[in-house]
């Protein structure tokens, strides 16, 4: 910032539209942008794993989000200071960009920051997003060959494995800010309804025992917002949103035949223990060949 310049960022030029204002773009802006700061949710599905939970997730929290944050918006001012708004839209990679302007001959230093920060998040997201098939399959939602976990490490190879599956079906679109919109609209829907559901469960059962308890306020903040944003995000890309909403709802016939349903038949039971079976000496095959190769 401090050898850049301040065009952009006085208040008559910073806020010069380039096109109509429009809600739903103002909506779909945010759900794209907030996906940089999807990590504050995923040390909540390894709880099991922290040392003293109750203690050190809010304060993981609280240190990480405003940490991150900060570091966010003045990187984005320091892009804004060097480099045009339709610079920046023109560029396929804003941070590499902006190193080749100011940096020079060190400009390489840019991409390899970008190439460990994806690898970090990646490492994160892997670390805790195969902790929710686990825990799924524990409860009897998924199938219980996600539930196995390695015997000395205590890993739950199968849900990792499966979430590499899910992973590279997601890689079947090559547009990049579609995914993000069919992520971030599925993603946002849960997180509302999980909010939701813990203001009726607050109502409901206001005795039972909460070791983190916050004011009801900032869940109804947060549910304001979730309705704008996913409203008019929908309002916005109402094919995009209504796809990611159909592949969310293809699960309810698999919860209703899976979990709901109480009295199967045997053989129902017996198609499912066998599967399990198959499944079980696929992954342990797979393994063992990768712990062979390494």
């Amino acid at each position: 910032v401090g050898i850049c310049e301040y065009y952009w960022l006085e208040p008559a030029n910073a806020f010069e539209p380039f096109q109509d204002y429009d809600v739903g773009l103002i909506a779909l802006a945010f759900l794209q942008g907030s996906f940089a700061y999807g990590g504050w949710n995923f040390l909540n599905y390894v709880t099991e794993e922290l040392v003293d939970p109750y203690v050190n997730l809010p304060r993981a929290i609280f240190i990480s989000i405003p940490l991150v944050t900060f570091v966010y918006v003045f990187a984005n001012i320091a892009y804004v200071t060097a480099m045009s708004p339709q610079e920046l839209l023109a560029s396929n990679a804003v941070a590499v960009t902006f190193g080749e302007k100011l940096l020079g001959v060190m400009s390489w230093i840019m991409p390899i920051s970008v190439a460990l920060s994806t690898f970090g998040g990646v490492n994160g997201s892997l670390f805790t997003s195969s902790r929710l098939f686990f825990a799924g399959a524990r409860e009897g939602h998924l199938p219980s060959l996600l539930a196995m976990i390695h015997v000395k490490r205590c890993t739950p190879i199968p849900a990792l494995l499966f979430t590499c599956i899910s992973t590279l079906l997601m890689l079947c679109t090559s547009d990049m800010y579609t995914l993000i919109n069919y992520v971030g609209f599925i993603n946002y829907l849960f997180y509302g309804v999980t909010v939701a559901g813990q203001i009726v469960l607050r109502v409901k059962q206001p005795d039972m025992y909460r070791p983190i308890k916050i004011s009801l306020v900032w869940p109804v903040i947060y549910l304001l917002f979730w309705a704008f944003l996913l409203i008019f995000s929908l309002y916005s890309e109402p094919v995009v949103c209504g796809i990611g909403l159909a592949i969310m709802l293809t699960g309810v016939p698999v919860y209703f035949l899976g979990v709901y349903w109480d009295n199967k038949p045997q053989c129902f039971n017996t198609f499912v223990g066998k599967l399990n079976t198959m499944m079980f000496k696929d992954v342990l095959s797979l393994t063992i060949t990768s712990l062979y190769y390494v």
